[in-house]
């Protein structure tokens, strides 16, 4: 069997097959090929501009170690003009973050970058251990994931940057979009979906370089440098709702190689629907050259949506003129005449419809933290493990949560127990 050569340079023995469009290429032009890609996603997007301090979300492990890689590679190679600082958060879970900070220290020596780590314990007086010793091993995502966005935005703020990149990669955002989509949380898909989220309540923006990578091209990347990354799995993750997401999204990938970067193309197309004050924070926020692209499209879908409330509206007030026919149960009546069929006239309620609830960004009342409530998810979180009652839900508003019967059944519940 003669060798496979590389569909790029057409010399060498091609070495790998891409996961996202199987060309088969050798190992050196994957690294070129790949670094381009990245810095295209990041000149289309006008991510950065000269001068800018850029913060790297570092872990350790393959996504953020890549991340680093490449941004250092490439502002050599194309003069960005960068000053990037590695930023760590320490969740506090030991056997697993205390050993991936290792990798992230002998990092910032490799690529030559100062190192910033925040933790939980400082930032909110509590640890991961902490916390699922007290909530238990299901739903502590969500407090590990509340608290370390805002970790990140305190750390940047700590160091002066108001500029954070994530390694967030193709995989990632169609695994959101997958689990917004089974959650119905529109609002949310807007800023999932973009490259760039920032808000007019927040100084920090974040951004997405590795967005259109996918996972496998990345492992691929960090073998062939041979990078020095932590491969550990989180050892409270399994239970989290985006591992179900991930299963799904990698059967389909089996089955259409393309269907990752399908679904990321969806869920922008359906972003683009959602007007900007119902999708929250505003994605295409910039000026001059940090403006991302995408604000046409959003803008110019917005009458889209109008028309579509509108006839939705004029269906409901169309439904109150229907009539229909109807027969009666039994053919005979008191008096022994046939009844014969009556043409009823028929009051149709108009079926409820649930509506798409806006959200208007702007800053916790306790911490001043970014949040599109009075009261951020992380001062919720924190006021009922504080409480030493953290199954408390979040998901609704502070007045909406104090005025719930459930939640007066389980007080009074509480203070007869207390009796």
């Amino acid at each position: 069997m003669p060798p496979s050569i590389c569909e790029v340079c057409k010399d060498a023995r091609a070495a790998v097959i891409r996961p996202k469009n199987s060309q088969k290429i050798c190992k050196q032009c994957f690294l070129s090929v790949f670094e381009q890609e990245i810095h295209e996603t990041i000149v289309t997007s006008k991510l950065f501009h000269r001068g800018e301090r850029i913060a790297v979300g570092a872990s350790g492990g393959k996504d953020s170690t890549v991340l680093a890689s490449v941004l250092k590679t490439l502002n050599e190679r194309f003069d960005y003009g960068l000053d990037l600082v590695l930023l760590s958060i320490d969740e506090g879970i030991k056997g697993y973050r205390d050993d991936s900070l290792e990798t992230v220290k002998r990092n910032a020596v490799q690529y030559e970058m100062p190192l910033e780590i925040v933790g939980y314990d400082q930032l909110y007086g509590w640890t991961m251990d902490q916390v699922v010793s007290q909530v238990g091993k299901k739903g502590n995502c969500t407090y590990c994931g509340v608290f370390r966005r805002q970790a990140l935005d305190r750390g940047a703020a700590k160091l002066g940057i108001k500029h954070v990149v994530t390694g967030h990669n193709a995989d990632d955002v169609a695994e959101t979009v997958m689990m917004n989509l089974l959650r119905g949380d529109l609002p949310r898909l807007a800023r999932a979906t973009s490259i760039v989220t920032s808000s007019a309540a927040s100084e920090i923006k974040r951004s997405k370089p590795l967005k259109y990578a996918y996972e496998k091209e990345i492992v691929l990347y960090a073998h062939h440098k041979k990078l020095d990354y932590f491969s550990t799995e989180c050892i409270y993750s399994p239970e989290a709702f985006r591992g179900s997401a991930r299963t799904l999204i990698k059967d389909l990938e089996k089955i259409r190689p393309s269907s990752i970067l399908d679904i990321v193309r969806s869920g922008e197309d359906m972003a683009a629907l959602v007007p900007p004050e119902v999708g929250g924070a505003t994605p295409c926020a910039g000026d001059g050259d940090d403006a991302t692209t995408g604000c046409g499209a959003q803008n110019s879908n917005a009458d889209s949506m109008a028309q579509m409330e509108r006839n939705l509206v004029a269906n409901e007030a169309a439904a109150d003129r229907e009539i229909e026919i109807t027969l009666p149960s039994d053919n005979m009546t008191s008096n022994g005449k046939v009844n014969s069929p009556a043409v009823v006239s028929r009051e149709k309620k108009p079926r409820p419809r649930k509506k798409i609830v806006k959200q208007v960004m702007g800053q916790c009342e306790r911490c001043g933290y970014l949040s599109s409530q009075k009261v951020c998810k992380a001062c919720t979180l924190l006021e009922g493990l504080n409480k030493s009652r953290p199954k408390t839900s979040i998901e609704v508003g502070m007045e909406d949560e104090e005025g719930s019967t459930t939640m007066m059944r389980q007080v009074a519940a509480m203070e007869i127990t207390a009796g």
